[in-house]
């Protein structure tokens, strides 16, 4: 099984900015600093990954096939981000 290269990051900004968005302005309305998101496009970080995706309206598979597809099978992993929640102690 052959997986597709992953999707260039010049693309993946172009695509933003055709939503009408940008890397930076998606990082700060996700309460990151503006050049937080820029992770996600040279290292694996499914949170960063499903945001970006989120925002261009695909699966992160199709942006990253190469850190979402089993080399063998070919099937999607299941990645997905940690849950964030804010623990609150009780007194």
């Amino acid at each position: 099984m052959t997986i597709q290269p992953d999707v260039h990051p010049a693309d993946i900004i172009a695509a933003l900015r055709k939503k009408g968005t940008t890397l930076a302005a998606l990082s700060r309305s996700a309460g990151l600093s503006s050049s937080t998101l820029a992770n996600a496009l040279i290292r694996p970080w499914p949170k960063g990954e499903w945001l970006i995706a989120k925002a261009i309206g695909v699966h992160p598979s199709e942006i990253w096939p190469s850190r979402y597809c089993d080399v063998m099978t070919g099937e999607i992993k299941q990645r997905k981000p940690r849950e964030t929640g804010k623990i609150t102690a009780s007194l």
